[in-house]
């Protein structure tokens, strides 16, 4: 046991080491540290405000250890007793009000945002309304002031608050948009609330914070904000009666197949995701991003065989749903070109 310690004392500062440089490593979408909304900003404000007290108050007392380590040290010789100053007034009444102090200086801004961001929109006509269904593994926005549903992606407009009523149909999840604003849990059975602002238009990536199973890591989704003339055209494009493809037997199949747990328009079940429009979207299954592949090749290699992209997953694949390749290549390729034009 005791020849291994060399072996650990070499190996222990390089782990440190590797700690430290892969903790920098990550997306700059993921990051707490580059907010782009008001939300994730006082947010970040506070997280600065906190660990900046904290860095002094660290900082004052080291310094103060060490300049009585050398200032009062006992020199060669030195017997005497040195000063005491238990029952000093003064040095009592100094570190019983700095401490208030710095506290007074935490707590009113924490206080203050904590109960501010909290604030519930849900009744706020002005804010756009938005349910969130957690599902293994994929995420169901439904907008209940505009009738209706999609998933994956949330189109949001920038000139509005987002009112979030968060909920979980199978375990725990955590809904979290890490440029936006910090995360909220989604529970089973119980209904969380949590606001977001969108200040300017782009694509920000969502996460489960919640260990919620094999898949975990792959639960993503996209917050898409769009200005309000675009918001409003997809809402209407989702209204737009449902696209069917144009072969008879290839819709039949689709409808048997596909749209007993998905859903395009009016048509289908809501057990899996909504596919409306699901050719625009940037990702397939949240995780297949269509610049690469492409969307057509992504949507036949999800439909031939899902659990080979998310373990757990619980769409079956193409064999289990009796289909042939070439009805796996035909309702790909009309899901790729079912776009929605906002």
């Amino acid at each position: 046991m005791m020849n291994r310690w060399p072996v650990m004392k070499r190996l222990l500062p390089l782990l440190t080491g590797l700690v430290l440089l892969l903790s920098a490593c990550g997306r700059e979408d993921l990051s707490t540290l580059n907010p782009q909304g008001p939300v994730a900003e006082k947010q970040l404000d506070l997280m600065k405000l906190s660990i900046g007290i904290m860095a002094l108050v660290v900082v004052v007392v080291f310094i103060i250890c060490i300049y009585v380590l050398i200032r009062f040290r006992r020199r060669q010789g030195d017997k005497t007793i040195p000063k005491q100053v238990e029952g000093n007034h003064t040095l009592e009444i100094i570190w019983t009000v700095i401490p208030l102090v710095l506290l007074l200086i935490l707590g009113f801004p924490t206080i203050r945002d904590v109960f501010g961001l909290a604030k519930d929109y849900s009744k706020d006509k002005n804010a756009v309304q938005v349910k969130v269904t957690a599902h293994q593994y994929w995420w169901e926005f439904e907008y209940t002031d505009y009738g209706i549903t999609t998933a994956q992606e949330l189109i949001v407009p920038t000139d509005k608050k987002i009112s979030f009523e968060l909920v979980a149909a199978d375990v725990k999840h955590s809904f979290w948009i890490p440029a936006i604003g910090g995360k909220m849990d989604t529970n089973p059975g119980v209904t969380n609330r949590m606001y977001l602002e969108f200040p300017k238009e782009g694509v920000f990536r969502g996460k489960c914070a919640e260990l919620c199973g094999p898949a975990h890591a792959l639960m993503d989704f996209k917050a898409k904000a769009v200005s309000p003339s675009s918001f409003d055209r997809w809402v209407a494009a989702m209204k737009a009666p449902a696209v069917m493809p144009a072969d008879a037997e290839i819709a039949e199949k689709f409808t048997s197949q596909c749209l007993s747990c998905h859903a395009v328009g009016e048509n289908g079940g809501n057990s899996a995701p909504n596919l409306t429009g699901v050719g625009s979207r940037q990702t397939v299954g949240g995780i297949l991003y269509n610049d690469e592949a492409g969307v057509e090749q992504n949507l036949h290699d999800w439909i031939t065989e899902p659990q080979k992209y998310k373990i757990g997953a619980m769409m079956p694949s193409a064999e289990d749903n009796s289909l042939t390749a070439e009805e796996v290549s035909s309702i790909a390729k009309y899901l790729a070109e079912y776009k929605l034009d906002y």
